[in-house]
């Protein structure tokens, strides 16, 4: 069985239906470590090395967070600037996650239609995740499609607990699967779970 590690990013989690939602059963799964990154790095004084052991002990990375300003909480942001360095995670000796599985979860309050040239974003969603994407293949990981609800602000909880099912779904199926994921087969994980109960 494959280790998962969620690194779970919101600064306003309290507010946060989507999340709630979603990590409602989570953090109980076996095989997975649940880690907060605003709970344990509140004044944002990150653990380099302790934060190097977790991801080597894992073998699927999910990146958990909001999509806030097309991009992800500045917690995230400063994780990936100071754990994936140098000599370690890419550059010459730098092979530490080679390997590795690693994706997106993210919730946003627009909907997918607006992902689009056309749209109010201007553009896809997909687009917006390139740097997450780019940064996975530098450190040699192989980055899966992402995990995405959206149109958070109209759903209702009904909706919402349709979306933590799919999620544990998902999770699982990760971490019981040798069979990668491939961005030009599945847009999203979501299509995954569609595939998994069929």
């Amino acid at each position: 069985m494959k280790k998962i590690l969620l690194l779970f990013t919101h600064p306003k989690y309290e507010f946060s239906r989507a999340n709630k939602a979603l990590l409602q059963n989570i953090p109980e799964m076996d095989g997975l470590t649940f880690h907060d990154l605003y709970e344990r790095y509140p004044d944002f004084n990150i653990d380099i090395d302790a934060e190097k052991e977790l991801l080597k002990q894992h073998d699927i990375i999910v990146w958990h967070h909001p999509f806030y300003w097309y991009s992800c909480p500045p917690l995230m942001k400063q994780w990936i600037d100071l754990v994936l360095e140098f000599g370690w995670a890419y550059g010459p000796g730098g092979n530490a996650l080679e390997g590795k599985w690693c994706f997106n979860a993210i919730t946003t309050g627009s909907s997918l239609q607006n992902y689009c040239q056309d749209g109010m974003h201007q553009c896809s969603f997909h687009e917006f995740l390139k740097p997450f994407e780019q940064t996975a293949k530098l450190c040699g990981m192989h980055y899966l499609p992402p995990f995405a609800v959206m149109g958070t602000v109209q759903m209702d909880a009904k909706d919402l607990a349709q979306y933590e099912v799919q999620y544990r779904k998902l999770l699982h199926f990760l971490q019981h699967t040798d069979s990668l994921i491939q961005p030009e087969q599945l847009a999203f994980l979501n299509e995954a779970v569609a595939l998994i109960q069929s």
